[in-house]
């Protein structure tokens, strides 16, 4: 297995980085664009105004993209132009995998009943999943709060039917995503796959609580062989480890015990947690993780934590180039306006952002 060297400011090379082995993901401003939310025509899904068509990056050895917060207002079966040309643009790129950071659909309101719920996951699957899996895409998603929120009362589900149509719907979905399983026995909610040389843990982040038997089932996945010779080991959940969103810095937006699972992380050789749901792009760093901060692609992006530049709607694409010989991997991060297509540099992002609790998350790049 390859090494990965970190980076310091003098090893940078714009627009490639060299990285930690347990950083690999760790300079998101490499290369990084918003998609702006003003604009757009809903009979310009495949390409921007003009006809400009975004311009690919060199391919990695391994290439992703990752797309979070999804949905519209409550109960909505319709999706935003932006995320219906982003499903256009994707098999461009021809990723290895799609990751999706949760909120997939527009639950987590008392009174939907269980058609409307179908209803919804139905309007998913024709619009965005099923033309993705068409072009013969992975894909792996993790749960949102508006999916299936594991919030409890009395013991119970607060959304129980919500997880229960979830879960009917991913269940139906399993074997057609492409996806080759280490363990699926917690499936939709949590579960392990081994893509060629990376290695992905989803847990159930769907809300502020993660319960202690998914924890030591997280820590035995990420210390398991299929694990441990993978060249990139990425966690992908909804819930963020810290906040980065205004209007999200407050307990219940944020993973409980954060520092006990950032410290979880590092020691079984993670190298990002990926997550959603504060709808606010920030590649970040916290000791040895990589924290990327997916922003929301669909309805209602924010501002960063102290930061006034207007929110938009984003999506990345990761390029991972392996380590040659003694050399260090690097990846690149590419995003794109969705009118102009113009990329924002990492010194276009806030240098940290200071949650009111916890460490403050240097930016990447």
């Amino acid at each position: 297995m390859g090494m990965f060297q970190r980076s310091t400011p003098e090893m940078v090379a714009w627009p490639a980085a060299y990285l930690t082995r347990r950083g690999f993901l760790s300079l998101a401003g490499l290369g990084v664009a918003t998609w702006a939310a003003s604009g757009l025509r809903s009979d310009a899904i495949a390409a921007p105004r003009g006809g400009v068509k975004p311009l690919l990056p060199p391919r990695g050895d391994l290439r992703m993209v990752a797309i979070s917060d999804l949905n519209s207002s409550y109960g909505s079966t319709s999706y935003l132009p932006e995320v219906l040309r982003a499903v256009e643009l994707i098999p461009s790129w021809k990723p290895d995998l799609v990751l999706c950071g949760g909120d997939m659909v527009a639950g987590q309101k008392q009174g939907l009943s269980r058609v409307h719920l179908s209803a919804m996951w139905a309007s998913f699957h024709r619009q965005l999943l099923a033309p993705l899996r068409r072009s013969g895409l992975p894909v792996a998603i993790t749960m949102g709060n508006h999916d299936a929120s594991s919030a409890r009362s009395a013991g119970n589900y607060i959304f129980e039917f919500d997880r229960q149509e979830a879960e009917r719907y991913w269940r139906g979905q399993q074997h057609a995503l492409g996806l080759k399983f280490v363990d699926a026995s917690r499936f939709p909610f949590a579960y392990s796959v081994r893509q060629q040389d990376l290695f992905l843990l989803v847990w159930d982040a769907s809300s502020a609580v993660l319960e202690a038997e998914q924890v030591a089932w997280a820590e035995r996945q990420l210390r398991s062989p299929e694990a441990q010779t993978a060249r990139l080991r990425l966690v992908l959940g909804h819930l963020p480890l810290l906040a980065v969103g205004q209007g999200r810095d407050r307990p219940g937006e944020v993973l409980q015990q954060s520092e006990a699972l950032r410290q979880l992380l590092e020691r079984t050789g993670a190298h990002a947690y990926i997550s959603g749901h504060h709808h606010a792009f920030f590649p970040g760093r916290v000791g040895q993780l990589d924290l990327l901060n997916l922003g929301a692609l669909g309805s209602g992006p924010r501002r960063r934590l102290q930061d006034s530049t207007a929110p938009v709607q984003t999506l990345t694409v990761i390029d991972a180039f392996w380590p040659q010989g003694d050399g260090a991997g690097r990846t690149t991060y590419t995003s794109y306006n969705m009118t102009s297509l113009e990329t924002i540099t990492s010194q276009q992002l806030p240098a940290q952002i200071r949650p009111s609790q916890g460490p403050p998350l240097r930016r990447i790049g």
